[in-house]
């Protein structure tokens, strides 16, 4: 796998996301429960299929960009209005900054355009990771993820011990805060008015550390022409206790998906019941 990914991360982006598109729209017509859990998704969130019509091709988009994002070149990348501005605020608080980017747009782009933008300066952003049960792609990903600029932290005690300790040097920390996580690490929540499996570290590492939320998401632009990132802060101040905390996030990133519905994962299993992780 690792040679069709570094033969892939020279192609340019539109033949990337063209390709994207076809598969995309292939996994919608062939597959009949991915078509059900994507339309049932979209109809909990109370919006039209025709909202979200171009989200079936951005899936497809979302798999082939990977081996430019984790081998290539990276694509250009561009930032909106106050959204540079709005992280280096963030920082210059001084209690760390989590960001917090649901399956919205291209959320490996976020990463690596906060650890470019920011990292020379403020330290590593350690991102939160799974490695894939996969065993050709879990190579591929071991073998490119880790770059200048970014850390990984695994799934386990260990890898929330070493957010904490890069929170409370004022480093940052990447989540993606609607992942389902595995069973007792999360609660039920309402998220599009429908109880989900939410994960609760996003909110106890913020109220442990005093750590500066920051949503951000990274636009897939047409016809391959890169990135668009975006950046903003929750509206409200934060709650003092993890359940009310958890539920603002799930409020938050309901927002920011209704912003640009048709590049949300919709076909993530979202509603599904935890998994169980193997005793040691």
């Amino acid at each position: 796998m690792i040679f069709w990914f570094r033969f892939l991360a020279h192609w340019p982006l539109w033949a990337l996301h063209a390709i994207g598109q076809v598969i995309g729209w292939l996994a919608w017509l062939l597959s009949p429960t991915y078509r059900r859990r994507f339309l049932a998704n979209v109809k909990t969130a109370g919006l039209s299929g025709w909202q979200v019509l171009g989200a079936v091709g951005q899936a497809g988009c979302m798999s082939t960009e990977l081996p430019r994002l984790w081998m290539g070149r990276q694509p250009k990348v561009e930032w909106t209005e106050g959204a540079f501005q709005t992280i280096e605020a963030a920082y210059g608080e001084g209690q760390g900054v989590l960001f917090l980017t649901p399956h919205l747009g291209c959320f490996e782009i976020s990463a690596q355009a906060v650890a470019n933008a920011f990292s020379a300066a403020q330290g590593p952003l350690t991102v939160l990771f799974r490695p894939s049960r996969q065993k050709g792609l879990a190579q591929v990903m071991e073998a490119s993820r880790a770059r200048p600029g970014l850390e990984t932290a695994p799934t386990t005690l260990a890898g929330v011990r070493q957010m904490i300790k890069a929170l409370r040097a004022g480093r940052s920390v990447g989540l993606l805060p609607d992942q389902v996580p595995p069973e007792g690490m999360g609660q039920w929540v309402p998220f599009f008015g429908k109880p989900a499996y939410t994960m609760t570290l996003a909110a106890r590492l913020a109220l442990q550390t005093g750590a500066k939320l920051v949503l951000v998401w990274g636009e897939r632009l047409s016809w391959g022409r890169g990135y668009r990132i975006h950046a903003s802060v929750l509206q409200d101040e934060l709650a003092s206790d993890v359940d009310a905390v958890v539920l603002q996030i799930n409020q938050a990133m309901e927002r920011l998906i209704l912003t640009r519905p048709e590049q949300y994962l919709w076909g993530y299993a979202r509603y599904k019941q935890p998994r169980q992780e193997p005793h040691a």
